[in-house]
């Protein structure tokens, strides 16, 4: 049995409430979520899903995405949520040894992005959101690292996390491109009335940092478009969508959008994946929808 999962924070965390809790006898396999939904993922009996789409030869199945509405009976728990991991830890509840409560809060509030302004612009500050930016999916070279925080969740509480050598060097590193961040926004960002576009794709490394400095940076925006290269196939551009999560008056379903190109995700956040030839005209069918502001369900 293992346990397939993307590397994101709710992931980590449903990674270690279902180590908890079932027998997992194989690690952690690491999935990126557009894989997934093209069927490039070898998903095998017994496997137990958690915040990705569905696969029909899962075992049981845990997700929160709007995008992932079930079609089909199954084995686990989906709702639209702040987090995944907050059902896997509503579907367990009488089984945990250790009190997660405090966990899956902060979890609720990290993946759905209901962060102050304070904690966007200091998340030094603010332990779990801190802990939150040192996972970075983009580099499966991680996969240790991600792994070590399943134990380190399992074992200890924040503080001693914190105090961690490879955890703290983390969290140093993060305030540091934090600051870089900022710039790399100012000079790649473009503003179109309420929708923000930061166009990462001349480097060759895409900066790293914290995804809702923008709206800070932005106040006047809705909602933002980021725009990068596949860190492993350069002819493949991302187009990341987000609500502001300080001017909260855009009316589009972004994953609903985004499905229309392939991708997906929650009513204010989601992804997508196209190849370089179809980036502009997808782009600009994109920012077009956003522009107009119109609700599209």
């Amino acid at each position: 049995m293992r346990i397939v999962t993307r590397p994101d924070f709710d992931g980590i965390v449903c990674a270690a409430l279902l180590y908890e809790t079932e027998k997992i006898s194989e690690p952690v396999h690491w999935v990126e979520p557009n894989d997934m939904q093209k069927g490039r993922v070898e998903v095998r009996e017994g496997d137990i899903i958690a915040n990705l789409p569905y696969n029909k030869n899962c075992a049981m199945w845990f997700d929160h995405h709007y995008t992932n509405r079930p079609d089909t009976p199954f084995e686990g728990s989906f709702a639209i949520a702040p987090s995944a991991a907050g059902l896997v830890f509503e579907y367990y509840k009488d089984k945990f040894q250790r009190d997660y409560t405090e966990l899956i809060r902060e979890t609720d509030r990290i993946d759905s992005a209901d962060l102050t302004l304070d904690e966007v612009l200091r998340p030094e500050d603010y332990p779990y959101i801190l802990l939150s930016m040192t996972i970075s999916g983009r580099d499966h070279s991680d996969q240790r690292y991600w792994e070590r925080l399943i134990q380190l969740l399992r074992n200890c509480d924040i503080d001693d996390i914190l105090r961690d050598p490879e955890v703290r060097e983390r969290c140093e590193t993060v305030v540091e491109q934090n600051r870089a961040y900022q710039t790399a926004l100012r000079q790649h960002t473009t503003c179109k009335q309420h929708v923000t576009i930061t166009d990462f794709r001349s480097y060759k490394k895409t900066p790293r940092g914290n995804r809702f400095l923008i709206y800070s940076l932005f106040p006047e925006a809705v909602v933002s478009v980021s725009i990068r290269r596949d860190i492993h196939d350069r002819e493949k551009i991302i187009v990341g969508l987000g609500h502001s999560i300080f001017n909260r008056n855009c009316h589009v379903n972004v994953g609903l959008l985004l499905s229309r190109f392939g991708g997906g995700g929650h009513r204010g956040a989601g992804s997508c994946t196209v190849r370089e030839d179809r980036a502009e005209s997808c782009i600009a069918e994109i920012v077009d929808t956003l522009m107009a502001n119109q609700p599209n369900e």
